[in-house]
């Protein structure tokens, strides 16, 4: 007999999401975390009383009413609505593309105006591109001037875009973005998704309602003690990444890393919104976040003095990083293909979640990923 059913390796939301339905189920799981924290990239730091997500923004949104209703069960969300802001040489601009950011950049008051503007755009480029003899965006940076135009390209994607890869939007393949999204409303939503919000209390509360009553360790590498580890747990659920499982025998996988500069402050109010993305390829951050806009709203923010801040800087990740981000490309895409089929073969092993899928996972998939990952073994 086995001490547990499952070794859960990795405790962020696809592991502590299968470990909580495992337990409802009656099942014995341990959930181990290199790291010294639970939760991976969704752990909060709290600092003068403020959560700071310290890997990074992560807001929750669905249009799936059942996971709406399951993450809801365990906290409650606030009211949080995603509206990012760019910021370009000073000048400020609404995310996403809508009517507040076609005003800002042109003066332009109707629909009607905004989309004569963006289509006479978009059409000097289709235009400057045959007579180049181009038929079909060949990268990224054709793909966006066709798609709206040079403006909102040059002030708003050019810069951002080559800080978050690392190289220019001339070398950048043009499926990066198939479609950018224009909206002809005054609406400064990013997301579409019919839900949206923060976990009351930040997401420590989410993650450890998942692991209510279930044994963990934290700072236990799964591949220092491998042999032994496996050995008391009929099935390991690993979320690690993928090509470490396998001693990287293909070759490494690549990945997009971001670092950050967090900085608390003595005023109750830095930037007035959670998150400020800066588009000029001069700064070298690509944004700013102040986390306190994530769970305080209106007079609300004041009523702390402090307030926390962190620049994100996205750079290529090398082995001893935190990596973040699939990179999507031809090499890599093959190479994850390679390691899914030796995934798919191996026994008593589940692999979620964005690194062991190799795959950018937003946080409701994830869950949804998990559940179908229990209900499969069923």
């Amino acid at each position: 007999m086995k001490e547990y059913d499952y070794l859960i390796v990795g405790s962020g939301l696809f592991g502590a999401t299968f470990a909580y339905m495992a337990r409802r189920a009656g099942k014995k799981c341990l959930v181990i975390d290199k790291r010294e924290h639970l939760g991976g990239n969704v752990y909060c730091e709290n600092i003068d009383g403020i959560n700071v997500h310290k890997y990074g923004a992560h807001i929750f949104h669905t249009s799936n009413k059942a996971t709406w209703d399951f993450v809801n069960s365990l906290v409650e969300f606030n009211r949080y609505t995603n509206s990012p802001v760019a910021n370009y040489r000073g000048q400020l601009y609404n995310l996403p593309f809508n009517m507040n950011t076609f005003y800002q950049m042109w003066g332009v008051k109707t629909p009607a105006e905004a989309r004569a503007t963006i289509d006479e755009q978009r059409r000097e480029a289709v235009a400057k591109m045959k007579a180049e003899g181009i038929s079909e965006p060949r990268n990224l940076e054709e793909q966006a001037l066709t798609l709206i135009g040079r403006d909102i390209y040059e002030r708003l994607i050019k810069g951002y875009t080559e800080k978050q890869w690392g190289r220019s939007c001339t070398d950048l393949p043009p499926f990066i973005i198939k479609r950018l999204p224009v909206r002809l409303v005054f609406d400064n939503n990013y997301f579409n998704d019919k839900y949206q919000g923060i976990p009351i209390g930040g997401y420590n509360v989410l993650i450890s309602k998942l692991l209510e009553g279930i044994p963990t360790r934290t700072g236990i590498d799964f591949f220092s003690d491998r042999e032994q580890l496996e050995a008391i747990a009929g099935k390991v659920v690993y979320c690690g990444q993928i090509d470490e499982y396998f001693d990287y025998r293909l070759g490494h996988l690549n990945f997009r890393t971001v670092r950050f500069e967090t900085e608390a402050l003595d005023t109750p109010n830095y930037q007035g919104n959670a998150v400020v993305n800066y588009t000029e390829r001069e700064v070298p951050y690509t944004r700013i976040i102040e986390h306190k806009h994530f769970e305080m709203f209106g007079q609300a923010v004041y009523d702390n003095p402090k307030t926390v801040i962190s620049r994100e800087y996205s750079t290529e990740w090398k082995e001893g990083m935190e990596p973040y981000y699939p990179v999507n490309d031809d090499r890599n895409n093959r190479l994850a293909d390679e390691y899914r089929a030796l995934a798919a073969v191996e026994r008593n092993v589940i692999f979620g979640g964005r690194l062991a899928e190799y795959k950018y996972y937003d946080m409701a998939p994830t869950i949804e990923s998990a559940i179908r990952a229990f209900n499969a073994e069923k």
